[in-house]
């Protein structure tokens, strides 16, 4: 027989967990996600991608705002489940809901734990410059991120890697993880978090996403991928954010900041060490665009600059 599981998570790499448990043929009696929120232009309240598919589903959901109050706790506990799948549900689980499933609460992080504990873990991970990262199914404790590991898988990097892109191999994985996961649910052992390697991935900022032409064409190169498409990493021109989505990195040397080649086809900017020849971006209140695109309507003559950020670890 098949386990019961509360299901919790709220964003799109959540919702793709939750559409392959239901797949698989699971019993999901219930569905926590996290209160509508505004959105858009206009600031409407728009339910999540969890909720979304849940209705559609026909599945019962409930937004609570806490998992601390004793009224949802009681409800929990009268579902009587084997077991709770948590993907990024954005919730604190309070250590008496982690005791309610008989099998405990099981999330999926997209991360080799230890490394990239925390909130932004394919975002840290790209800006840093690893080469691999992965999906973790963890049994969850009452620490962040710090419970023991049911299952691990790699996932590959790839150069010119967007976090979008990582993102979408993460979810797909993390999809296919928790079904093989829960599928031998009475079977699972699991290990211990290594003491060593604990590295912690920070919320993104908007100071995080500005760009520092001092650092070298590798680094922003890096930081311009992992922020995209949040926040998006941007700098200054003529006083206005300007938004950098997609770069390579090209031989060249000059003032940082400073474009060193431009004509109808590309647009070099120097860095620290090396440049980087931008491919596409986004003035302030426009479109995302392809340089020729951009050059087409606009003025940047060998010499302009963009301004600089100040360093910040």
């Amino acid at each position: 027989m098949k386990p019961s599981i509360i299901f919790a998570g709220t964003p799109e790499f959540a919702a793709t967990a939750l559409q392959a448990i239901i797949s698989a043929g699971f019993e999901v009696p219930l569905v926590l996600t996290q209160p509508d929120r505004p959105r858009g232009r206009g600031l409407k309240l728009q339910p999540s991608a969890v909720k979304q598919l849940a209705i559609s589903l026909g599945l019962n959901v409930q937004q609570p705002v806490s998992l601390k109050d004793a009224e949802i706790q009681e409800q929990l506990r009268a579902l009587q489940a084997d077991v709770m799948v948590v993907a990024a549900y954005g919730l604190l689980l309070p250590q008496t809901v982690l005791d309610i499933p008989r099998y405990g609460c099981l999330n999926i992080h997209a991360s080799l734990l230890p490394r990239w504990r925390g909130a932004a873990p394919i975002q840290r991970a790209i800006e840093a410059g690893d080469s691999e990262t992965g999906i973790c199914i963890m049994q969850m404790d009452a620490g962040l991120d710090t419970g023991a590991i049911i299952s691990r898988h790699v996932y590959a990097i790839g150069e010119n890697d967007s976090a979008a892109q990582v993102h979408d191999g993460l979810m797909a994985l993390g999809a296919q993880a928790i079904v093989a996961n829960l599928q031998h649910i009475k079977q699972l052992t699991s290990i211990p978090q290594a003491i060593t390697g604990v590295s912690y991935a920070a919320k993104l900022t908007k100071a995080d996403a500005q760009i520092n032409w001092n650092r070298s064409a590798q680094e922003i190169n890096r930081q311009i991928r992992a922020f995209n498409p949040v926040p998006g990493a941007w700098t200054l021109w003529q006083d206005k954010p300007l938004k950098i989505w997609r770069t390579s990195i090209v031989d060249g040397c000059g003032t940082p900041g400073t474009v060193i080649a431009s004509n109808e086809h590309q647009l070099i900017i120097a860095c620290g060490s090396q440049a980087l020849s931008i491919e596409q971006l986004q003035k302030a209140g426009s479109k995302a665009m392809a340089i020729a695109a951009f050059q087409a309507g606009n003025s940047l003559p060998i010499g302009s600059t963009f301004s600089l950020a100040e360093p910040h670890e």
